[in-house]
């Protein structure tokens, strides 16, 4: 018999999130008070999945060859249907744990789906919840994920994420994660420094190189990084340092442009320097996000329904970078924001952490949940509101195939190749 195309009713729906409150702020708090880093999530990845499963989820785990990424699927027996993923990240940062929320957006996420299928139990098409570890600090799981093959057949994902506003929309930064390895000659620091060369002086000279390109890079351009390895000993002329970095721009095309100049920049410090440098890619490039207007906007209609006041963020504003950016260049996605912590706590932050486990964190959370209920629920049961997302999508896919060259920065102007710098007598540096 075939399931019913009625979506439920927004009441419906906050019935099924004030049911599943309790559950959702223990799983948020469980996922918080033990923070794991980039695909090291397995108590997070147990904890979701094991409430998935009790929820009649089918689960598989390992997904896409990493290890804590998962895919839970409901088909609710309502025939054939789109598939919609709710995504979910429980990734930590080194130094502040879930200073970014993610223990908030696992729980919502979670609790969205569960309360989506409670409330249309016999729901055409396939309810699916996607773990995607390793978002931060460029473990890029999304890419991974897709590039497995995990979204295919994935008709839309939807996702939310704390903050100190509440957003429908909000533009992402491209960003490529780099490395700079710089490679000297060791001696001793006191008895005969100028036996060796010191790369962390290449490391060092590097770093004042990105100071001064900031004035000449697009404002929307970011390049920061840290001395990841400075050398071991203060009295030993370093032979090796580590700068890792990022490079952020408005688009993956621009961000391609300002990398070739800061290889450059890596360059010219080596050869000043005496050392050489390998220039790598830590990771795959971040994307530039593409927000699907027609989702974010049936989901801002309900957080406004349940008194949160929320809209669009300004096209200038300062912005990070996401794995999602990727997957919005393949689907429809939406990855709004919730504000979770009073205006003006900084993202990445101990003071975001700490907002990430109050009572408000946990009310606003349950409004995103419904928020992101509401859309899945509404993509299921009506065939013509998927179809406008995807024309939407589609579309900003055909305008930014259409934009001009001549929009993107300009590449750097081609230079001649620097010679190797010489060698100590009786040394030999790495090419």
């Amino acid at each position: 018999m075939p399931g019913t195309r009625t979506a439920p009713t927004l009441q419906a729906l906050a019935a099924e999130l004030a049911v599943l409150r309790p559950r959702m702020e223990e799983v948020s708090r469980s996922i918080h008070a033990r923070p794991e880093l980039k695909f090291a999530e397995h108590h997070a990845r147990d904890v979701l999945t094991g409430w998935l499963a009790e929820s009649g989820f089918v689960v598989r785990t390992p997904a896409g060859g990493l290890d804590t990424a998962f895919v839970a699927v409901h088909e609710g027996g309502g025939g054939a249907g789109p598939c919609v993923a709710v995504l979910v990240e429980y990734d930590a940062l080194p130094g502040v744990g879930h200073g970014c929320g993610h223990n908030l957006i696992a729980a919502g996420g979670a609790a969205a789906a569960i309360a989506a299928v409670r409330a249309l139990p016999d729901h055409p098409g396939t309810v699916a919840v996607i773990g995607t570890p390793g978002e931060e600090m460029g473990g890029a799981g999304k890419v991974l994920l897709a590039g497995a093959g995990v979204f295919e057949g994935v008709d839309a994902a939807l996702m939310f994420h704390p903050a100190d506003r509440s957003m429908t929309t909000q533009h992402a930064l491209a960003a490529a994660h780099m490395r700079a390895e710089f490679t000297g000659v060791s001696a001793h620091a006191a008895k005969s420094p100028w036996e060796g060369r010191s790369a962390l002086a290449g490391a060092q000279l590097f770093l004042n190189a990105l100071d001064s390109m900031r004035q000449f890079v697009p404002p929307t351009a970011r390049l920061h990084g840290i001395v990841s390895d400075g050398g071991q000993a203060p009295n030993v002329v370093p032979a090796r340092a580590v700068v890792d970095f990022y490079v952020r721009d408005g688009t993956a095309v621009s961000v391609g442009a300002l990398v070739e100049r800061v290889r450059r920049a890596a360059e010219g410090a080596a050869y000043a320097t005496g050392t050489a440098v390998e220039c790598s890619e830590t990771g795959p490039l971040y994307a530039e996000r593409r927000n699907n207007a027609v989702l974010a906007a049936r989901f801002g209609a309900t957080v406004r329904a349940l008194g949160v006041e929320i809209g669009p963020g300004a096209p200038d504003s300062p912005a990070g970078s996401s794995d999602i950016g990727n997957l919005s260049q393949l689907l429809p996605v939406i990855h709004p924001y919730v504000q979770t912590a009073a205006l003006g706590t900084p993202s990445h932050s101990t003071a975001m952490r700490d907002a990430a486990v109050t009572p408000f964190a946990h009310d606003r959370t349950r409004v995103a949940a419904i928020g992101l209920a509401r859309v899945l629920a509404d993509l299921l049961t009506e065939p013509e509101f998927l179809e406008a997302a995807r024309a939407e999508f589609e579309a900003g896919a055909r305008s930014a195939a259409d934009a001009s060259p001549a929009d993107a920065p300009a590449a750097p102007a081609e230079l001649p190749e620097l010679p190797g710098p010489p060698a100590p007598a009786g040394r030999t540096l790495r090419a």
